[in-house]
């Protein structure tokens, strides 16, 4: 059922990461996803340039973006984007593959926020952070180059998480949003799906460490099922939320949860486009050097893009 190439990205990065010792710690792990997400960087395409940082006040403290930006000039549009990392790891860096692309496919800026970290920084830090990226980016487009009436949010796995809860925040104060792009996003815990049981060892994503991974983001069970801005799906209503990509992928523990919100989002009345990833496994974006079809995968989704921000 996986595409065979996938397999070929799984030797190299499990053997990657069979170094790190089995105590190791979020902060050690965290430094060695940044360190072979390096090691494994592909070539940054040509026309994007990657050099622009900034860092913006929030309710839950400062944080700092990269911005990805083609250089074709001009009111581009954007894409917040957040990484994903079960909310412990990740970093603009660590995602830089897949932001450099969508800047240079989609001729347009992404925006790449270095959110609070859990277990240091645990829900509501990295939202709030979130919220407040969407709102300066609006505030300050012209500055930017950005086209604030060109604005999408999106992220994968714990980023696609919050790129939906931030949607809905967005929503709320009426913060206006084209589209949101949802890449095997977590949009509930109910481990109770059939995507749970078949994929419960992954590969790269599995289930045993699900529970203690969630903890660590909201440590309350309560408020983990029942907050719309932790868990998206539950929110009241989807109505009135952006247009939406989801992408799910065939062999991922979440991708029940992640079919749950698009049927959720078409039963409101927003329009979807769903991927439903055939052959592939959470976190198929970081094998695009070894599997074709992962790539294949992404323009598919900058070229969605591109039509949604015309």
């Amino acid at each position: 059922m996986i595409n065979p190439d996938i397999f070929r990205f799984l030797e190299v990065w499990d053997a990657k990461w069979a170094t790190v010792p089995p105590e190791a710690d979020a902060a050690e792990r965290r430094a060695l996803f940044e360190t072979i997400a390096s090691e494994m960087r592909l070539p940054t395409p040509e026309g994007v340039n990657t050099d622009e940082e900034h860092w913006i006040d929030s309710d839950g403290g400062p944080v700092r973006v990269r911005l990805f930006r083609h250089n074709s000039g001009g009111a581009q549009p954007a894409l917040i984007y957040m990484h994903g990392g079960g909310w412990m790891q990740g970093s603009p860096e660590t995602h830089w593959d897949i932001t450099a692309r969508i800047a240079a496919w989609a001729k347009m800026t992404v925006i790449s926020v270095d959110y609070a970290l859990a277990p240091e920084h645990p829900y509501p830090a990295a939202f709030l952070q979130c919220c407040a990226v969407l709102r300066w980016a609006k505030d300050k487009a012209k500055d930017l180059g950005i086209d604030p009436a060109r604005l999408a949010i999106g992220g994968d796995s714990a980023g696609g998480n919050l790129a939906a809860a931030v949607a809905l925040k967005a929503r709320e104060e009426g913060l206006a949003l084209k589209a949101q792009l949802l890449i095997y996003p977590a949009c509930d815990f109910d481990r109770t799906r059939p995507s749970y049981v078949e994929n419960a060892e992954g590969p790269l994503l599995k289930v045993a460490g699900m529970a203690r991974t969630n903890a660590f983001y909201c440590a309350d069970e309560v408020q983990l099922q029942t907050d719309p801005y932790i868990a998206p799906l539950v929110a009241e209503t989807h109505e009135g939320l952006p247009t939406a990509f989801v992408a799910v992928a065939q062999n991922d523990p979440l991708r029940d949860s992640g079919l749950a919100y698009s049927e959720a989002l078409k039963a409101a009345g927003v329009s979807v486009t769903d991927d439903p990833g055939t052959g592939l496994i959470h976190g198929y974006l970081r094998s695009m050097e070894y599997c074709d079809v992962a790539e294949t995968q992404l323009k598919c989704m900058t070229d969605w893009l591109q039509a949604v921000l015309r």
